[in-house]
């Protein structure tokens, strides 16, 4: 059973249709939207901060969801994947994003719509990614601009997730 807790008085507040895996946590000021995933041995800790969640977005395996005390909160838009290992700390992603595996990405960045975040790429703090970028390396910088076969890929990565988590039931 996926651990749940309230902390400072603050309790996760989830959508209608959200899959939470066995051993994924999820705890104080969280807001998930509908038909949301958070999956294996994931980790979404509002305990110093917010962190907001649109709908059908994804936290796959080993993903970390964190903020900084009374600083940074973060703001993950709608159909946004979160990719295996990856972390993100206290920034705002907006809708129809991918962030490849093992990504990072840091306080106060504003992730662009239709962006994608290649895996391993680290954001610095403060870095503003426009809309429908490909972002890469350490640090990561822009090395195109998102097709339209990308934008596919983020759409129908989105829309399998909640599909995948109908087979755990």
């Amino acid at each position: 059973m996926a651990l749940i807790k309230s902390v400072r008085g603050f309790e996760p507040h989830f959508g209608n249709d959200c899959f939470l895996a066995d051993n994924c946590t999820v705890v104080g000021e969280v807001r998930m939207g509908d038909r949301c995933t958070v999956w294996f041995n994931a980790v979404v800790r509002g305990d110093v901060h917010s962190i907001t969640i649109g709908n059908d977005t994804n936290i796959q395996d080993g993903a970390i969801i964190h903020c900084t005390y009374q600083k940074a909160k973060t703001v993950i838009g709608s159909k946004v994947s979160i990719a295996h290992g990856a972390i993100v700390h206290g920034c705002t992603i907006e809708d129809n994003v991918l962030v490849g595996m093992g990504a990072i990405i840091m306080d106060d960045a504003i992730i662009g719509k239709g962006s994608v975040i290649a895996a391993g790429a680290i954001i610095l703090p403060g870095t503003v990614v426009e809309p429908n970028s490909i972002m890469a390396g350490v640090p990561a910088i822009k090395v195109k601009e998102t097709s339209d076969k990308m934008h596919e890929v983020i759409e129908r990565t989105a829309k399998n997730y909640p599909m995948y988590s109908k087979w755990y039931n």
